[in-house]
Order: structure tokens, then C-alpha cells, then sequence
């Protein structure tokens, strides 16, 4: 699950990124496809396939919930 403290360390993590000139930098992640959205979370079929209009609108509405959930952390 996505704390305060682990959306900090990202943001830290891509700070120091930012800082490296002349040679290639990368950030390796263990990520989970569609994560936060229900119907689309862990989910392959997903890969390169866009959602519908109501499909769009609900990823949105349950982005946007989880966002406004972090920001009260």
C-alpha cells in the first residue's frame, strides 16, 4: 500500500535522478500492473489496451479517491 512515507521516498529518489549529468540513470521498480484501479489491477490483458469512456471515468473517480486518501496522510 502507498504511504506518506513511501510517496516522499519517491519523490526523493526522482530529486537525486534529476542530478545526475553525463551518463544514463535508471530507477528499477517491482510494479503492479493498473494498480489502484479495480478492474484493471493485476490485470495483463490490460498492456497497451485503452479503457472505454465509462471505463475512463471510473479509473478517474477511484484515482482521484485514493489520491485525496494520501494527501490526508
Amino acid at each position: 500500500m502507498w504511504t506518506g512515507t513511501t510517496i516522499r521516498r519517491w519523490r526523493r529518489l526522482f530529486d537525486v535522478a534529476k542530478t545526475v549529468k553525463g551518463k544514463p540513470t535508471v530507477i528499477l521498480a517491482k510494479t503492479v500492473k493498473g494498480k489502484g484501479i479495480s478492474f484493471m489491477e493485476n490485470d495483463a490483458g490490460w498492456h497497451g489496451k485503452a479503457p472505454n469512456d465509462q471505463q475512463l471515468e471510473q479509473a478517474r473517480a477511484e484515482l482521484t479517491a485514493r489520491m485525496k486518501e494520501l494527501e490526508a496522510m
